[in-house]
């Protein structure tokens, strides 16, 4: 397995600078975040500059949806990584697509979603529903078939509904968010779900900015 590390480099920074007096209580929920992934955390560095901002985000981080209630590890994870795929989020994707293999998420299965595939390979029937799902409601506008609305309604409990629902939005807000103020990829593991290597050049010239639009990324072997 080859993966291109070139997007690490730190040649490529945010919109903005970190503060360099942050709130408190704030450093100290950065300084738990980093010390949970082993890697900086850009988001919650320029959050920072908003202690109300801040807050909020950790406490919709803290409160994300878990396994259970017939809600698997797989599922979230498919959820996860298809609405950043779809809203192409440079951090969202490097960090969502870490340890998919775990999950038993292949390369090929992660390729089938970045097409757009209605039915993937090796994917219950469950699962490509979730992927449906998480997809029509992250494109802008919003893209919900009717039949897939039956098909979730059928399939899902309100409870399992309403967490599919939350998680997806979840990871569009963070997408959003880091888009907004150019958040890089940090590198969050042997994924090799990578960006392109011209990603940090903007239609101004090589910036050092995060291109937010248009990248593509592409998974080798």
């Amino acid at each position: 397995m080859r993966c291109d590390r070139t997007w690490q480099t730190g040649v490529v920074t945010a919109f903005i600078p970190e503060p360099t007096r942050p709130n408190p209580l704030v450093r100290l929920g950065v300084a738990v975040a980093e010390r949970v992934t082993g890697k900086s955390m850009p988001p919650a560095r320029l959050l920072a500059w908003s202690t109300r901002a801040a807050l909020g985000a950790g406490v919709l981080e803290a409160t994300a949806a878990a396994p259970g209630k017939g809600i698997s590890g797989r599922l979230l994870k498919l959820v996860r990584l298809t609405v950043s795929l779809e809203v192409n989020c440079l951090f969202c994707i490097d960090m969502n697509a870490s340890e998919h293999r775990q999950f038993g998420i292949t390369d090929d299965q992660v390729r089938a979603i970045m097409a757009g595939d209605l039915m993937i390979e090796g994917l219950s029937e469950t699962e490509n529903l979730a992927v449906a799902y998480a997809r029509g409601i992250s494109t802008t506008p919003v893209n919900l078939h009717d039949d897939v609305i039956a098909r979730v309604i059928s399939t899902f409990t309100p409870q399992q509904v309403v967490v599919l629902a939350s998680t997806a939005a979840q990871v569009n807000y963070w997408a959003r968010l880091n888009q907004g103020l150019g958040v890089p990829s940090v590198g969050f593991g042997n994924h090799c779900l990578i960006l392109d290597a011209d990603h940090a050049d903007t239609d101004a010239g090589n910036t050092g900015h995060a291109d937010t639009g248009g990248s593509t990324f592409r998974v080798d072997s």
